[in-house]
């Protein structure tokens, strides 16, 4: 073959053989991002209830699983890291509906003048590290209507214990929610039900002994203690029909909710 031919013919060869090999390369390089993701979702999903109306939504720094029948989500979970606690004061939002919703969730209007504050599930408190962690928790997607006595008092007082208890063991994983259930009473214009009772569980996975705590109080004014609430984690799953961690070795969730012990928290 003539000389002249021989070097374009090897430039083109040279040429499609990096062609291909950066074609390859970012090929695994696109498998390992999409494998890494999948995973981290997974992590993040771990602990994820059932929803027994079928709409779970995830935002960045918490899910849950709304009730287009009671305008207001049936659970809210998130994971609150000793990472999370902090106390930086930001200046409060609006409240926002949740896009994420398909038939929008209810307007913060529904509150006005019904005599219920706008009480969040996942609280402000818990996401104040970043302004849009915290902001993230003015979406009516995560409120329910609360007496404000129980609001600013005993429910309080277990958000702020929750904390305490992220504090003392690294990390807590939090579910939340209202007792949607019997003949509630309803506000505004698009009927938000008020529930009667709330409820919260809280799971401390960081051991190697697990332990769970989990409260339904009345949406009411009490002076009485948090302990008084205690109830099991298997009768608010009979309450709601919720199963609230599937993906718990069975035999630990067995154990686990079936305990109405204050044992191993620090009050």
């Amino acid at each position: 073959m003539n000389r002249k031919y021989i070097y374009p013919l090897l430039v083109l060869i040279v040429t499609i053989g990096f062609y291909y090999i950066e074609k390859h390369i970012d090929t695994l390089d696109k498998k390992d991002t999409t494998e890494s993701v999948d995973k981290n979702k997974e992590l993040s999903f771990f602990y994820l209830p059932t929803s027994t109306t079928g709409i779970i939504i995830s935002h960045n720094n918490y899910s849950l699983s709304y009730s287009e029948k009671h305008e207001q989500p049936e659970w809210v979970a998130y994971e609150l890291k000793t990472e999370h606690l902090s106390k930086n004061e930001f200046k409060r939002p609006f409240f926002e509906v949740d896009d994420k919703v398909r038939s929008s969730s209810a307007d913060w209007r529904n509150y006005k003048k019904s005599g219920y504050d706008k009480g969040h599930l996942c609280p402000a408190g818990d996401r104040r590290f970043t302004y849009d962690a915290y902001e993230e928790t003015f979406l009516t997607s995560n409120i329910s209507p609360q007496n404000h006595d129980f609001n600013a008092g005993i429910w309080n007082r277990l958000e702020q214990k929750t904390r305490y208890w992220a504090s003392k063991y690294n990390g807590v994983y939090v579910v939340t929610g209202g007792i949607l259930k019997g003949n509630l009473k309803t506000i505004g214009y698009e009927a938000v039900s008020v529930p009667n009772y709330f409820y919260k569980i809280i799971l401390d996975n960081s051991s190697k002994y697990p332990k769970m705590i989990a409260f339904v109080i009345p949406n009411e004014s009490t002076g009485k203690p948090l302990d008084d609430f205690i109830v099991a984690a298997d009768s608010i799953e009979k309450l709601t029909g919720i199963d609230f961690f599937p993906n718990l070795q069975d035999e630990i969730e067995n154990k686990l909710e079936a305990s109405s012990s204050k044992s191993g928290w620090k009050f």
